[in-house]
């Protein structure tokens, strides 16, 4: 019998009582036993997505009712950083839920949750739970994306382009850049020379995003960009263009 396990599959009863014995460990009041029962007895039937908001709204209801509390003992159990490029959905999956709890519970609470959601993406990743504060504080999340998108660490720096493309797979279409993505290209041209296949790969599916949404703007970013002899910022180019119907590239 294979042992293949599908995405959906690890977010289960499992997935529970590692979450359980992990949260135990700081939060000794924590309520193992009717948390995993919550999880076990509704995982079934529900897509993946759904099954992570499970577990994310079963972490709120047995974690601490005040928010800063709750967050700051999810904090406690992230372990290492992740030093790969990749791992993101197989050894860290088990941190889905703990991201999405932040995106759903911790909109109230700009600076603490971009501080986890910070933390967060150096072991899965943020691009996700940084969406709704991008919405509600655009100003505010473009100077920390900014941030990021200097940052030695290349998970945020990747997370600076990824949380802001306008067709992130599984998530909501950002509308607020699609008009005049000037602030988000600002942070892009920070990352068109990364050396990090990781981030670059990031930077060229997301002008690929907007030759779908702002044709006319992507083609002028990469008009702008094209002259330069930078290996890495020529890779995102033909990357980011290589199943563009040529047409769109031309003025």
């Amino acid at each position: 019998m294979s042992s293949y396990k599908k995405p959906t599959d690890y977010f289960d009863e499992e997935l529970a009582i590692m979450l359980a014995e992990k949260i135990g460990m700081v939060y000794v009041d924590f309520d193992a036993s009717n948390f995993i029962e919550a999880v076990r007895s509704s995982y079934k039937n529900k897509a993946l997505k759904q099954r992570v908001e499970l577990i994310a709204d079963q972490l709120f209801k047995y974690l601490p009712n005040d928010y800063s509390t709750a967050v700051m003992v999810l904090l406690q159990i992230l372990g290492p950083e992740n030093p790969e490029e990749t791992g993101m959905f197989t050894n860290y999956y088990w941190l889905m839920p703990v991201a999405k709890f932040v995106e759903k519970f911790g909109l109230g609470h700009f600076q603490l949750s971009i501080e986890a959601i910070e933390e967060i993406t150096k072991r899965n990743t943020g691009e996700y739970a940084i969406r709704p504060f991008i919405e509600k504080y655009p100003q505010e999340t473009l100077v920390v994306m900014k941030n990021w998108a200097k940052s030695g660490n290349f998970h945020l720096r990747r997370l600076a382009s990824e949380g802001l493309r306008p067709k992130l797979p599984w998530a909501p279409k950002l509308e607020l850049f699609i008009e005049d993505p000037s602030p988000v290209f600002d942070v892009l041209t920070l990352l068109r020379e990364d050396e990090i296949h990781f981030v670059k790969k990031s930077v060229a599916n997301h002008i690929t995003d907007y030759f779908k949404v702002n044709p006319v703007a992507a083609r002028t970013l990469i008009s702008d960009w094209q002259p330069t002899e930078n290996e890495h910022t020529q890779w995102i180019i033909n990357y980011a263009t290589r199943k563009v119907d040529p047409k769109l590239l031309k003025s």
